[in-house]
This record gives C-alpha cells, sequence and structure tokens, in this order.
C-alpha cells in the first residue's frame, strides 16, 4: 500500500519511487486534479476516483480509508494518488493513521507540493535574501481555517502560500490588510500550475479581492515582497529560450 505524492500534475514533476509504484499498481484511488498522463502511468491497474471538489465529494474520508484496508488486505498492489504531497494539507496524515490502525503496512511517498511549486514555476520563490527568511502555508477554504494563522503573523514579515483559497481571496485580503500588511504589498494567483491552461495574475494585495481569474481551476495565492521577482525571473527565462 503506497500513499503516493503526484506533485502539481506534470508528470516530469513525479519522483523516480512514484512513477515506478504507479507501474506496478493494481488498483489507484485517485484525487479530483489527477490528469489523465499520470493515470496512464498505471496500466496494469483498476482506477477508482475518490475526489472532493469544492463540496462535491464522490466518497467521504471513512470510505476511502476502508476502500485502501480492504483492497490491501486482498493483497492488491494499492496506490493511493494525491496531488501535491500527501502530508501537505491533503489528509495523508488521516489516511496513514487508518492504515495504521487497521495493520496494513504502508508506505508514503513524498510529492512536490505545489505550495512551492506553483510559485516557482512563475517565477516566484517563496524565500530570498534580503525579502522573505521564511514562508507559512495555510489552507485558504475558510476563514475558521486561515484566520489564527493569518492572525499570528507580523504583517510582512515573511512570504505567506495559501492553498484551496481563490475562492476566499477577498476575505483573506481584507484580513491581512486590516491585520497591518501594507494594501500594496505584492500579491500573486496561480491558477492550474504545471497543467494545460495556465494562468497567473499578479498585482497587489489591495486588488486581490477583485482579481478576475477562473475559480474552477486549482490555484495557489502568494503574498509577499517576493512576488515582486516573477516578471524579472520571467524576463530571464525568455531570454534564456530565445537565445
Amino acid at each position: 500500500m503506497s500513499l503516493v505524492g503526484a506533485g502539481p500534475g506534470d508528470p516530469e514533476l513525479l519522483t523516480v519511487r512514484a512513477v515506478d509504484r504507479l507501474r506496478r499498481a493494481e488498483l489507484v484511488l485517485y484525487d479530483a486534479l489527477a490528469p489523465a498522463q499520470l493515470l496512464e502511468l498505471a496500466p496494469r491497474a483498476r482506477r477508482f476516483y475518490v475526489g472532493k471538489r469544492a463540496g462535491r465529494h464522490s466518497i467521504d474520508q471513512d470510505g476511502i480509508h476502508r476502500l485502501m484496508i480492504r483492497a490491501a488486505r486482498r493483497g492488491t498492489r494499492v496506490v493511493r494518488l494525491k496531488c501535491g504531497d500527501p502530508f501537505v494539507l491533503g489528509r495523508g496524515g488521516e489516511e496513514a493513521l487508518a492504515l495504521e490502525a487497521a495493520g496494513v503496512a504502508y508506505e508514503v511517498v513524498p510529492g512536490l507540493s505545489s505550495a512551492i511549486a506553483a510559485p516557482a514555476l512563475a517565477g516566484i520563490p517563496v524565500t530570498h535574501r534580503g525579502m522573505a527568511a521564511a514562508f507559512a502555508v495555510v489552507s485558504g477554504h475558510a476563514a475558521s481555517a486561515f484566520g489564527p494563522v493569518v492572525d499570528s503573523i507580523a504583517p510582512g514579515s515573511l512570504t505567506l502560500v495559501v492553498l484551496m483559497g481563490v475562492r476566499t481571496r477577498g476575505e483573506l485580503a481584507a484580513r491581512l490588510v486590516a491585520r497591518g500588511w501594507n494594501a500594496d504589498t505584492p500579491a500573486a494567483i496561480v491558477l492550474g500550475a504545471s497543467h494545460d491552461g495556465e494562468q497567473r495574475w499578479i498585482g497587489t494585495l489591495a486588488r486581490l479581492g477583485a482579481a478576475e481569474v477562473e475559480t474552477e481551476l486549482p490555484g495557489v495565492i502568494v503574498v509577499g515582497e517576493t512576488v515582486s521577482l516573477a516578471k524579472p525571473l520571467a524576463s530571464a527565462r525568455a531570454q534564456e529560450q530565445t537565445s
């Protein structure tokens, strides 16, 4: 039984171990954001969708646990394919605990978290000397999730990375400004990082709530001075590609 991190979606960003586990899998339980190219790496496996998107759940979490445990006990080679990293806002810890309690042997195959990958693909370092010596990652699906974290952060002291927060970006931005963040702080939204149709919005914290973006795409919000590096780094990459 393998809990496998799929990274942000591009098959070329999978780890070697993740590719190996997919190729040997007999059953793949996959999330909503796993593209077809990843599933094609498991040609022998049955594939079962267990995704959750904005309240549209195919199966509840306890049901996923039962599926994993039942299949593993039958001797099936199971891959639980989770977007990003299994242990970064992905309920991988809950699934590992369920397997542990059931006495099922398992492994965790780390993946490249979109908290780091999405900003990087947009030319945004989450840390940079003289700008940010730290970064914080928070779930943005509800104020109850991000509120206590952002309230504890000194304004402008680090790079803030928000997963699952595109729909609540207005509330997030207002809260940060109310807590003392400068309204001109650079901010970005990276949508569908590494997928076809990837989109990027770059502006300021004051404009974040009104940003016109495609809310159906998976998005990562970045707030902090390092966002200002996105355009110069993008220009440098363009020059390298044309040289």
